[in-house]
């Protein structure tokens, strides 16, 4: 039976790519695919012979907004979440229609936790949904809530606790608009204080390798390793080409969809670091003019430059953190907000990186130190290495592919 598959994908690319590779999977078995999305992933999605639905909401002008800012620079973990009603509330209705829209005459709806969009709209359409967990996101005694690590000194109660406490505040912050559209629109009750019973399946798009699986976890929850999307045949400017050839493999130092602010000021302290360290780096597109030692590089795919790097410096999105570990190259990981401090801590405790050194604390002095360190430091070669050999063995795709099938 050809099913109709439609998969929700809202944020930036590091969200999307995993859904366009999950989703080329199950094209390939003969599932028709729709992803939903925002406008400026239209190409990436059709590119790979899929179906597109626009999600009006735009990532890059939600973070960039003043709300959204403030979202990205809040020191407390627990603040991502209630500044999210703060980013969502302009454009939630009309995200909330696209999604509708969208989703019409699926048979099968996978979309994140946020907001437990695949639940309402399977209950409405009456057909099947699963979760796509991109962190651990599901209560266990083994470790606390990526958002809320305070937990992990409760011992194995309150870390479970910390996780019914991280969603019943992100399903608050988003209730009264949810449950208006599912009255209005979908045509169901109120979902309540606990928002509606959560018994799908739950894919998470990471490896065993990162994150063990916790033996609390139910068997509705499959750990099936990352979804990576591979570029297939790249070819490097002559710029880029040239760089790699002229010397010892140079360091990457980019972050991602969530770019500071002071982009200017902090490629800065990255540029002089780098020289006070002797090595020769990659940076994002924003960071500074090409010199003879540093070059900056606008859309690389990760899977082709990082095998070729000596090192990644970045923000410790999980995508970008699972592309790095993939590459089995050392990590630094400088994360802003939301799980990119776990994702941090994860590559230092798989001995693939230093501590994770928070974007705010740069400096010239402490970063030329970590890089010395990272770059410098056998032990996260070493360990960088033996998880890469972890993730390259694994098909993430075609293990989720077989949970949908069998479920």
């Amino acid at each position: 039976m050809i099913r109709q598959v439609v998969i929700i994908a809202p944020g930036s690319r590091g969200d999307v790519q995993p859904c366009v590779a999950l989703g080329r999977g199950l094209a390939a078995d003969g599932d028709r695919v729709r992803v939903l999305a925002a406008p400026g992933f239209r190409a990436l999605v059709e590119m790979h012979g899929l179906g597109f639905a626009p999600l009006s909401a735009d990532p890059g002008a939600l973070l960039g907004s003043a709300a959204g800012q403030a979202w990205t620079t809040g020191r407390r973990r627990l603040a991502f979440l209630s500044g999210l009603r703060a980013v969502l509330r302009p454009v939630l209705d009309g995200l909330l229609a696209d999604v509708h829209a969208g989703a019409e005459g699926a048979d099968l709806v996978l979309a994140p936790s946020l907001g437990f969009l695949g639940a309402h709209l399977g209950a409405h359409l009456g057909v099947p949904d699963a979760e796509l967990h991109y962190q651990p996101s599901v209560p266990t005694r083994a470790f606390a809530h990526p958002l809320l690590p305070q937990a992990t000194r409760l011992g194995p109660w309150g870390r479970r606790l910390s996780f019914g406490a991280v969603d019943t505040l992100a399903w608050q912050v988003l209730r009264p608009e949810i449950d208006r559209w599912r009255v209005e629109t979908l045509g169901l009750p109120r979902a309540g204080p606990r928002g509606p019973r959560r018994r799908s399946p739950v894919l998470c798009g990471f490896s065993g390798a990162v994150v063990p699986r916790p033996a609390d976890w139910p068997a509705r929850v499959h750990v099936t390793g990352y979804w990576f999307l591979d570029p297939g045949p790249w070819r490097p400017d002559p710029r880029l080409r040239d760089f790699l050839a002229a010397g010892p493999p140079p360091v990457y130092v980019g972050f991602g969809s969530m770019r500071p602010a002071e982009a200017d000021a902090v490629f800065t302290v990255v540029r002089a670091a780098l020289r006070r360290a002797g090595l020769r780096g990659l940076l994002a597109a924003g960071g500074g003019p090409d010199t003879d030692d540093l070059l900056t590089v606008a859309d690389v795919p990760h899977a082709w430059l990082f095998p070729r790097t000596a090192a990644v410096v970045h923000h410790g999105g999980a995508g970008t953190t699972a592309a790095a570990l993939r590459a089995g190259v050392p990590s630094l990981v400088c994360p802003v907000f939301s799980d990119q401090p776990y994702w941090g801590e994860r590559v230092f405790r798989l001995s693939a990186g230093p501590k994770p050194l928070p974007l705010e604390e740069l400096d010239v002095d402490v970063l030329t130190a970590r890089l010395r360190e990272l770059t410098g430091n056998p032990l996260f070669r070493r360990g960088a290495q033996y998880v890469g050999a972890r993730l390259r063995a694994e098909d993430g795709v075609a293990r989720a592919c077989s949970v949908l099938r069998s479920e």
